[in-house]
């Protein structure tokens, strides 16, 4: 069961151990000393972890598919208990299972949280929630790699120019992606300063961008973005995590730039300047524009922030753009457009077909020559299902535990796009803390699920419903 995977665990309790130090730095630095303890367990604990996970011997038997699975799952459930624990053992008396709640909501980059008053929280307390979403970006964007196995043909092709999925180069890869993931944090840290957002706020902004996380340092983000300008980078910022995050280092260090390795980027660039300027045409009413963009690029990056306006009209197209999300390599959820665009493509195809038997129609994706074919098709048609039936699931277990059912639909969706409950989707006055603790199980659960690929689900079943 355990192999070469368990090393992988092993880097992100060392890397726990790192932002606990930081924390207990910045705990000192501001004499923040009343949550300063449960940095210090936090950090040793992590230390004993990743020591553990690192020392476990290594087979070299190649882990199967199953393994990995079971692996990043695995590693969903433990890590957020270790983050927990600032949250259990601070002065606010919060129970282990809204630690825990919180935890899992920051690692999955969901948002959703048990914290009512974030005024009344320590800053320390307020950078961990914040550094938890950080990390699990970063735990995320590992897993794509670690599960590229079941991932589409089409996909590994634009990767392994710049990823090698050779085992011997996996150090040096996972170097290249934290610095990469650290370094466009830094770049959001250095511009949202620039515009005069305080850098504590910055800070914290920085980790839930790069994550497409939903924490804020404050209750209401208009408390921080008070200018249209602010707001405008701030859009544009979210957009860091609904491309690509190889997007970049494709653009400016790749030698041999060919339009295969930008084709899916190139897609986003071409639907978020369409949805962009169909609200511009026709939903920017009493010079609203500024928070309309704002609201598209939170649904579109799977964020979720959103300014206190009143937008129930819109809610159902920002659920839309929620459910579609982003960039197969970015930190952002959803079915994913490209999957969605050939998918569609490919389905006129076959409906003209029978209309002109004579034509010839090609599924080919604009932009590039790579084709699609059945088997890719059929993947991304059972995503959907897959999709449909945690839908289904979850909005009727919501139902069943008193939540009216409009309500339960779209905090399911949100739970399974891992994105946070606000006012552009009609929930930002809805209570986490006195939900039922089976309610709250369902949701940790569910955000876990959405948080990994759905095609894994249908792998996972497949190994134990259709054993031999």
């Amino acid at each position: 069961m355990f192999g070469l995977q368990v090393r992988y665990l092993s880097i992100f309790f060392g890397l726990i151990s790192v932002l606990s130090f930081f924390n207990i730095i910045y705990s000192f630095y501001l004499n923040l000393y009343l949550n300063l303890d449960t940095y210090y367990i936090s950090l040793i604990l992590s230390l004993i972890l990743a020591l553990f996970f690192y020392k476990i011997r290594i087979y070299e038997k190649k882990p199967s598919i199953f393994e990995k699975i079971f692996t990043v799952f695995f590693g969903y459930v433990l890590i957020p208990v270790v983050l927990a624990i600032p949250f259990y053992l601070s002065i606010y008396n919060i129970t282990f299972l809204n630690s825990y709640f919180e935890s899992i909501s920051g690692f999955t980059s969901t948002g959703f949280s048990i914290l009512e008053n974030i005024k009344q929280i320590d800053q320390s307390l307020i950078l961990w929630r914040s550094s938890t979403q950080w990390i699990g970006g970063l735990y995320f964007l590992f897993s794509i790699i670690f599960l590229i196995d079941i991932y589409d043909e089409n996909f590994k092709k634009t990767l392994t120019n710049y990823i090698s999925f050779n085992s011997s180069e996996i150090f040096k890869q996972a170097i290249k992606i934290f610095f990469l993931y650290s370094g466009l944090t830094l770049l959001i840290f250095i511009i949202l300063n620039l515009s005069s957002i305080r850098a504590f706020d910055s800070l914290n902004l920085s980790f839930s961008l790069i994550s497409s996380g939903g924490f804020l340092p404050v209750n209401d983000l208009s408390n921080i973005l008070k200018e249209n300008l602010q707001i405008i980078v701030v859009s544009l910022l979210m957009l860091l995590s609904f491309f690509s995050i190889f997007f970049s280092y494709n653009l400016f260090f790749l030698k041999d730039r060919n339009l295969n390795f930008f084709y899916e980027d190139l897609h986003l660039v071409v639907y978020y300047i369409v949805i962009v300027s169909i609200f511009f045409l026709f939903f920017s009413f009493n010079n609203e524009f500024s928070n309309n963009l704002l609201s598209i690029s939170s649904s579109i990056s799977n964020i979720g922030f959103s300014l206190e306006t009143e937008v129930s009209n819109l809610t159902f197209i920002f659920l839309i753009l929620v459910i579609i999300g982003g960039s197969f390599f970015s930190t952002s959820s959803g079915l994913r457009f490209i999957k969605v665009y050939s998918l569609f493509k490919y389905s006129i195809n076959q409906i003209l077909s029978f209309s002109r038997p004579k034509n010839i129609f090609m599924n080919r994706l604009m932009f590039t020559k790579i084709k699609f074919d059945f088997n890719e098709i059929n993947k991304y048609f059972l995503t959907i299902i897959i999709f449909i039936i945690s839908l289904f699931i979850l909005t009727s277990l919501l139902s069943l535990m008193g939540i009216n059912f409009e309500s339960a639909f779209k905090l399911s969706i949100l739970t399974l796009m891992n994105t946070v409950n606000s006012s552009i989707y009609g929930l930002s006055e809805f209570n986490f803390n006195n939900l039922h603790f089976f309610t709250k199980y369902s949701l940790i659960f569910f955000m876990i699920i959405g948080r990994i690929e759905l095609l894994t689900i249908l792998l996972l079943m497949k190994k134990f419903l259709f054993k031999n």
